[in-house]
């Protein structure tokens, strides 16, 4: 029975679950476990974490208290759980501006990297050691800035998804794993606040409280299901994946942009963006707070030639845009005084595929492989139980129906999956039933 009474520095459990304490025994996708009598396991509420086992730690400032948390990491043994905090929405840079790590035997730390941005010496302790993140993509970035680029992986979202489950955060999935629930707080603050309050540094520290344990059971799972080398592998793709080129155009991705629909139009997004892109970078700022998407747009339509025609757009008058008025002016005075020639065009042409959408009508023979390569990839994501892009990339899959091989059969297919990025175990499910579906296509003379 779970106490009402929660101690400070811990939290009410039933039981324990490798050392961790449980409400119950752990859920899959919202679906209750099956028990041999075949009934089911009753839900039970799950146990909240309201303090870091150790209590909150002090954030580490100085080399010195840096220098010591590396010798207590370097101590530790097991796993170390990692995560940061940035500042989206809020800053122009996506720099981490907290870094929490725990370790059996070394507890939890939480690094200022404003006031410790190298942690080579914490990268080289932890050379040989296995970084557990929770999606990773999204925090690799920021801390390969900090000098921490690990060796080893693994990722707890994507276990996640390889095993099927519905719903990946990690709030949730400590709750459906653990049945202990993290409450929901500060993830979307703005992490670039100093001091940081007590109750943001709480919520980080618990972030790697239970990420080990977490670890440890999706990769009991892993195993139990047959699926723990596909882990691996995935997880070392992630690390391999190197940071994307910036976009050569990033001011067509402005939101609403596809309601601009002349060449002048664009050319004044154009200009704005650029202008707000560098304007946000010199002062740290995220873009959309130097002038939102949506004032673009508007002022792309109307091409305003005043102050006041520019005043009557409603984001021009706040105080951030208001204090670059004559700036946004000559902006759009540039847009209006370009030649046709020099005018943006409508889209560029990419490296891959044209939209699938468009497949049907300029080529009707790739829409149709495109199918039933979907077809495939669809039937064995529901036989493996992970969503169908975890299978295989959807690029993939595109990028081999539209230029498929010449000679279609099971080594050729593999062989284009293996140049598209695609990891041996999807070869091994995907390479033959694709060959087989494709050929068939050929068989019907509908290629």
């Amino acid at each position: 029975m779970v106490r009402s009474d929660v101690p400070r520095g811990g939290y009410a459990s039933a039981t324990t679950r490798r050392g961790v304490p449980v409400a119950a025994p752990p859920r899959r996708s919202g679906v209750l476990q099956e028990v041999t009598d075949e009934k089911t396991i009753p839900e039970r509420e799950a146990v909240p974490l309201l303090e870091p086992r150790e209590g909150i730690p002090a954030v580490i400032e100085a080399p010195g208290e840096l220098a010591a948390a590396v010798a207590a990491f370097a101590a530790g043994h097991g796993p170390v759980a990692v995560d940061a905090e940035r500042a989206s929405g809020y800053r122009y840079s996506g720099r981490a501006y907290l870094v929490q790590l725990r370790r059996a035997g070394a507890g939890t730390v939480l690094i200022d990297p404003v006031c410790c941005p190298d942690l080579a010496a914490l990268d080289a302790a932890l050379a040989d050691t296995e970084i557990v993140l929770h999606a990773a993509s999204q925090d690799l970035p920021c801390l390969a800035e900090l000098g921490l680029r690990p060796r080893l992986l693994f990722d707890t979202e994507l276990a996640g998804r390889l095993l099927g489950y519905e719903r990946v955060g990690l709030g949730t999935m400590v709750e459906t794993v653990l049945g202990l629930r993290l409450e929901k707080g500060h993830s979307a603050a703005d992490w670039s606040t100093r001091p940081l309050p007590e109750d943001w540094l709480r919520y980080a520290a618990l972030d790697v409280e239970v990420l080990v344990e977490l670890r440890d059971a999706l990769r009991d799972e892993l195993a139990a299901a047959g699926k723990l080398e596909w882990a691996e592998e995935e997880f070392s793709a992630v690390l391999a994946t190197p940071l994307p080129a910036p976009r050569s155009d990033p001011w067509r991705r402005t939101s609403g942009i596809h309601k601009v629909r002349s060449l002048r139009g664009l050319a004044v997004v154009r200009e704005l963006w650029n202008l707000r892109d560098r304007l946000a970078r010199e002062a740290d700022l995220a873009p959309g707070r130097v002038l939102p998407d949506s004032a673009i747009v508007t002022a792309a339509l109307e091409i305003p030639r005043t102050t006041k025609g520019l005043t009557e757009i409603a984001p021009f008058t706040g105080r951030s845009a208001r204090r670059h008025m004559r700036e946004w002016l000559a902006a759009i005075g540039r847009a209006r005084g370009l030649p046709d020639t020099q005018l943006p065009q409508p889209s560029t042409p990419g490296d891959g595929p044209p939209p699938a959408n468009r497949w049907a009508d300029r080529d009707p023979a790739a829409a149709r492989r495109l199918a039933a390569a979907r077809t495939v990839v669809a039937a064995l994501a529901d036989e493996h139980r992970m969503p169908t892009e975890n299978l295989l990339q959807p690029d993939a899959v595109r990028r081999l129906t539209w230029e498929p091989p010449e000679v279609i059969d099971d080594e050729s297919i593999a062989d284009r999956l293996r140049g598209l990025g695609a990891r041996s175990w999807q070869i091994r499910l995907t390479a033959r039933p694709m060959a087989k579906a494709l050929t068939r296509l050929e068989t019907k003379g509908e290629v």
